[in-house]
């Protein structure tokens, strides 16, 4: 349920059958505006992959969804998200994992089709987002990821007592638009973020930043200030502050075993390393931690930022 079949679908209108779960081209993309942000939000077929498709929000892309294989990830940044969830516990084994920031729920799909039997759930603020994504890119009905709607923050303190403690994975990937709200960016919030995993647990932060990496250097000492263990992953010229992207933050309460990453991220089309241990300690600088009270967003994007497609190279 919720495959689409090869080769077809071009940059055309999408109706998803939800009994056979194909996706048929009509006259235009589906879209909608979010009641709650007024962000317009849009599906569209990637026109270099069959079965694959893209949802922008606020024109921004959001998330890329490859409804052939979930299995399968596009944004080098996601890659590099991908690659992390893959080291934790048995390789395939089943996780319990907590997504905060829904999206198309490609980090959901990926874990169900990498990890089947895994409890998921997942955090999105707006709700009409995930009625739209449901109806026009359906996840598979034996799936066990349950939604929770509502903002990040505020629900996490709602979370069952069950989930304290005994979460593998957490995804920290909230954005409205481009942009990362201020109160999902504060020492306060990961502190009771961090409530939620289990001692060899994983956290991973999706950050968006530009030149001079403000932003991203005060997230990453946020995040060691609360976890402990932390590692930067990201395309090298990002983190040297050249050009603006985005920077994949792990913290955990153990040591991450990062011995396997820097042989996976030069294998990619662009050059990307790991920034652990003492690189980290300079990455960060005089960076401060992040309070309620010194929060900001995360820095907007230059308005040509997506005119390129993201992760051709």
């Amino acid at each position: 349920h919720g495959s689409a079949p090869s080769g077809r679908c071009p940059p055309s209108r999408l109706h998803v059958d939800t009994e056979c779960g194909k996706v048929n081209a009509m006259a235009e993309h589906p879209s909608t505006t979010l009641k709650l942000s007024g962000h317009f939000a849009e599906i569209a077929p990637d026109r270099w992959q069959d079965g694959a498709f893209t949802l922008t929000v606020d024109g921004t892309p959001q998330s890329h969804v490859n409804m052939d294989d979930p299995s399968q990830l596009f944004f080098e940044y996601v890659q590099r998200m991908g690659h992390v969830i893959d080291q934790i516990s048995d390789p395939g084994a089943p996780i319990t994992a907590v997504h905060l920031g829904g999206g198309a729920l490609t980090l959901p799909r990926y874990v169900e089709a990498t990890r089947p039997g895994s409890r998921q759930q997942v955090v999105e603020l707006e709700s009409d987002l995930v009625d739209f994504v449901r109806k026009e890119l359906p996840w598979s009905k034996q799936a066990s990821i349950r939604v929770r709607h509502g903002d990040a923050r505020e629900v996490l303190a709602r979370f069952p007592p069950g989930l304290r403690g005994a979460v593998d994975l957490l995804v920290v990937d909230v954005f409205s638009g481009a942009r990362t709200p201020a109160h999902v960016t504060s020492v306060e919030f990961y502190t009771e973020a961090m409530t939620l995993l289990a001692p060899e647990g994983v956290v991973v932060v999706n950050v968006a930043d530009g030149p001079g990496l403000a932003f991203a250097r005060s997230q990453a000492a946020t995040l060691k200030h609360t976890v402990g263990h932390v590692a930067a992953l990201a395309e090298t010229q990002i983190l040297k502050g050249r050009r603006f992207g985005n920077i994949v933050l792990v913290g955990s309460p153990s040591a991450l075993p990062l011995h396997w990453m820097p042989r996976l991220l030069a294998g990619g089309p662009h050059p990307s390393k790991v920034v652990a241990g003492v690189e980290l300690l300079d990455f960060i600088g005089s960076s401060p931690v992040v309070t309620d009270a010194t929060a900001v967003k995360s820095p907007p994007p230059s308005k040509n930022i997506f005119q390129v497609k993201p992760g051709r190279g």
